[in-house]
């Protein structure tokens, strides 16, 4: 794109929009108070002296207004933030400050964009992140249950563990003499039934609708990997996106938050607990995954039955995943790790792993 004239920060929320202009020819900046209508945003910039860059915070307002702002022909840059630089003394917060800041640091190049997904693979993403948040809400709902029962000193004695189907006939066998106490049992069962099931329903959803999603390829080719099911590689491919954008398997380690922090300086390396970044939904994803190679390497008839038509090239790249990762597990437990950090170094390089699996070819 041509060299920039004017640059615009925006500072977007629901019911209002900061905009800062600022005019690279002269310097001068104004500020702008607008709807937090996308149209009338995109109009506004569209009718700025060109060529025109944009730029505002990814959040609960979502990529429309990048769609709109593209499809007018303005080079908008949706930025991560959390990366925007900021002044450690700088105890002053604002809209009108934070548009300005935007558009000065898009001016110095000091923004870092976040990947614009399409309206296909949002739609999937809203639909894996639906799911996630459901499966939170009923553990919550199920700790509510067994809170009940624990004051009531009413205990599941069955060989099954809770929550299975045998756990939730006893539970529907059981019956409490108070009124209060039992409506409240009744509210809070009905609510664990009534969750699992709207969660069966999203899953089946996604499993429908993954097939002839963007995601479709890399999704088949994430599950070749042992503890990657539909469901995880769905979840992966909606938080990570296109895999390719990375050209490093370390740098999708840094952005799912799975490596060391530091703190270094002189002579002195310190590292600390992993630094969290970027989508806790894909961490939690990847850790679970890495609990499975535990195990000793083999091919049980679920991922036989996953890896029928793929690549053999990724079917023998399963396999050296398998061995090296229950390599990492057993000279971890031999020097004493706790299993908890020994599945963050395992998911830290089944991430890697799976860069390579997703962009083989």
């Amino acid at each position: 794109m041509a060299q920039a004239k004017t640059c615009v920060g925006l500072d977007v929320h629901v019911a209002a929009t900061r905009a800062a202009v600022l005019d690279l020819e002269t310097g001068e900046l104004r500020r702008q108070r607008l709807s937090g209508r996308s149209d009338e945003i995109a109009a506004f910039v569209a009718d700025l002296p060109g060529p025109v860059r944009v730029t505002y915070e990814a959040g609960p307002t979502g990529f429309t207004l990048a769609r709109k702002l593209a499809a007018a022909g303005v080079d908008c840059l949706v930025c991560a933030p959390g990366l925007i630089p900021r002044a450690a003394t700088d105890r002053i917060k604002t809209d009108e400050r934070d548009a300005e800041r935007l558009a000065r640091l898009l001016v110095a190049g000091e923004l870092h964009a976040v990947a614009l997904p399409s309206i296909e693979e949002e739609s999937l993403r809203d639909l894996v992140r639906a799911r996630e948040d459901l499966r939170g809400d009923l553990m919550r709902a199920r700790h509510r249950m067994a809170k009940l029962l624990l004051r009531h000193e009413v205990r599941f004695d069955g060989p099954e563990r809770n929550w299975t189907q045998a756990h939730l006939r006893w539970l529907r066998r059981q019956s409490f003499a108070e009124a209060g106490t039992r409506r409240a049992f009744e509210d809070y069962l009905g609510a664990v039934e009534a969750l699992a099931l709207r969660r069966g329903q999203l899953e089946a959803d996604i499993a429908e609708l993954l097939p002839s999603s963007p995601y479709a390829v890399t999704a088949k080719r994430l599950m070749c990997l042992r503890g990657i099911d539909t469901l995880t590689a769905a979840g992966l491919c909606a938080e990570i996106g296109d895999f390719a954008r990375f050209r490093h398997p370390a740098q999708v380690m840094s952005y799912l938050g799975v490596v060391p922090s530091e703190h270094s300086s002189g002579a002195q390396r310190r590292q600390g607990p992993i630094t969290k970044s970027g989508s806790q939904h894909a961490r939690r994803l990847l850790v679970e995954a890495a609990w499975h190679y535990r195990r000793k390497p083999g091919v049980g008839p679920e991922l036989r039955r996953r890896q029928a038509d793929a690549d053999p090239a990724l079917v023998a790249q399963s396999w050296k995943v398998q061995r090296r990762l229950h390599h990492v597990w057993c000279s971890m437990e031999a020097r004493g790790k706790r299993r908890t950090i020994i599945a963050v170094a395992a998911a830290r390089e089944l991430a890697g792993f799976c860069w390579a699996v997703a962009t083989a070819g």
